[in-house]
């Protein structure tokens, strides 16, 4: 269904956020920067899966473990 899909991307998205906090560690002339897009990124990723829990699918028995506590 269209909400699994949505909840790939939400995971992949997180990916993304992890990957550039790594990269931040290793280039200490942009960490600040890249920190800041990851957060901006998990951001995003939280925004999509609120949405398919609310909009989507009408529960949050979708929401990530991390998520359902908010």
């Amino acid at each position: 269904m269209a909400f699994e899909t949505i909840l790939d991307e939400v995971d992949q998205l997180h990916s993304v956020g992890t990957r550039l906090e790594g990269l931040a560690e290793e280039h200490p002339p942009v960490t600040r920067e890249l920190l800041t897009i990851a957060g901006n990124v998990r951001s995003v990723a939280t925004v999509l899966a609120v949405l398919v829990a609310t909009k989507l699918k009408g529960g949050d028995d979708l929401l990530p473990p991390a998520l359902k506590a908010i």
